[in-house]
């Protein structure tokens, strides 16, 4: 009976150190009898996820898979949240609200720690910014008493980490939350730069998440958001230009040589149209000279002429981006400009002279032309007798004409302009009989113009 006893105490010990749960030991289900009820436990609770008993699921087999066999399957997590938000939203009383909140929060936690392995058994694994994001989601919303700074650093991190493959609901968190955190701090610069950045950052991933939707219903809930994350940010009361020169202003020289942090500052500023703003055109003038292309060097002309009138600096970056352009029609295009530009200095043979650029360049250009008819109807008078100045009209009206034959676009533009400077023309026949000149003669326009045009 001795021995007996002895060897049933040594098959029971036996059977306990075999006995193993999958938490202590790593493996996926545990090992004997604890490997027998994890499989026992998701057979039961699975049946009741199937016909959504989620109190019954959750007392009945997935709370010990959870907790004693987190290898198990990943089917554990998704349908613990599932369990964990419909018990949350069913709920009534506050502390079991809390808990079923607090539980939720370990779902992702714990979900997040054996990612790798987890994944290593899944036909599809996860991305896990995509937890991530999902975590930082529910922390807001599955909760009744979300922490501001838990919140943000929670969704600043999933949105670091997915980008563009972000879920569009969780940009327009980050917005909000950022938002509700400047306001109650509204004195932290950190917090202040932390906000424009998320901007900065939402609204240049909110595009490609919409372009991605397969279903029309969630393009436009994603549409929605974009609309969110412009409101948020213009609520939260950064969003004004003093602000941002404020904040940009001492920041551009100092961060002159790194092309990313200029381009975010161009970006912003531009979104918000602060295009006036010294930050901005520091910033725009540092990342050109970083990286220059004919687009930032035509915007830098533009803004020069647009912001400040200062033609000189607007000269001198249609000149960078004439070296720069290769295509014909956009080099005619900038001649132009530039001829435009020195048509307002009044210096006009320079003026002449880039139109003439412009035309060679796209001999299609219907707008050099009509600029080429006014600057020479500018210079009508280069004669000491009236009617052969007069006759310099005709020079204007051949531009002119010229021009709607090239290009139709210009054709309402050029009948105005027409319409007048044929009035010029009219009743000369006396006068030019006088000189020795009639209809079908040509005559010698010199001067400025020094052309020759045919009298009508």
């Amino acid at each position: 009976m001795k021995k007996i006893g002895l060897l049933t105490l040594a098959l029971m010990m036996a059977m306990g150190a075999y006995a193993q749960k999958g938490v202590e030991d790593g493996s996926r289900y545990g090992q004997g009898q604890d490997s027998i009820d994890c499989l026992k436990n998701i057979s039961i609770y699975t049946e009741y996820i199937k016909t959504e008993n989620y109190k019954d699921a959750y007392e009945n087999g997935w709370k010990d898979v959870f907790r004693d066999s987190p290898l198990a399957q990943n089917a554990t997590y998704t349908n613990g949240v599932k369990i964990l938000r419909a018990l949350y939203k069913e709920e009534t009383d506050a502390a079991k609200k809390e808990q079923y909140s607090n539980e939720l929060m370990q779902v992702y936690e714990q979900r997040l720690k054996y990612l790798d392995k987890l994944n290593a058994l899944a036909k599809n694994p996860s991305r896990e910014g995509e937890i991530w994001a999902q975590y930082a989601h529910d922390y807001i919303t599955y909760n009744p008493k979300p922490a501001l700074d838990k919140a943000y650093d929670l969704l600043r991190k999933a949105v670091s980490m997915e980008k563009e493959q972000v879920t569009y609901y969780v940009l327009s968190d980050l917005m909000k939350i950022s938002s509700q955190r400047y306001k109650s701090k509204p004195n932290d610069d950190a917090v202040r730069d932390a906000l424009l950045q998320d901007y900065l950052d939402c609204s240049t991933y909110i595009d490609p998440v919409i372009e991605a939707q397969t279903s029309e219903n969630v393009k436009e809930a994603a549409k929605k958001t974009k609309e969110n994350i412009d409101a948020y940010f213009v609520n939260s009361g950064a969003a004004d230009c003093e602000s941002l020169q404020a904040i940009y202003g001492p920041k551009v020289e100092d961060n002159k040589n790194d092309l990313e942090y200029l381009n975010k500052v161009v970006t912003l500023m531009s979104m918000l149209d602060c295009k006036s703003s010294d930050a901005y055109f520091s910033a725009a003038e540092y990342a050109h000279a970083i990286s220059p292309s004919v687009k930032t060097a035509k915007s830098l002309a533009s803004l020069y002429i647009s912001k400040r009138e200062d033609y000189d600096k607007a000269i001198e970056f249609y000149d960078q981006a004439i070296e720069l352009e290769t295509d014909k029609e956009s080099l005619s295009d900038l001649y132009y400009k530039e001829a435009q530009i020195y048509s307002v200095k009044k210096n006009d043979d320079r003026s002449r002279s880039a139109v003439q650029k412009a035309i060679s360049a796209n001999p299609n250009n219907g707008s050099a032309y009509i600029l080429l008819a006014q600057l020479y109807a500018s210079h009508h008078s280069w004669s000491n007798e009236p009617a052969l100045n007069r006759c310099a009209y005709f020079a204007v009206i051949d531009k002119l004409e010229q021009a709607k034959r090239v290009d139709a676009s210009v054709a309402d533009r050029a009948n105005d302009l027409l319409r007048e400077y044929r009035k010029q023309t009219e009743n000369m026949a006396e006068d030019l009989f006088m000189l020795g000149i009639k209809p079908g003669d040509k005559v010698e326009i010199k001067g400025w113009i020094n052309e020759t045009v045919t009298i009508r």
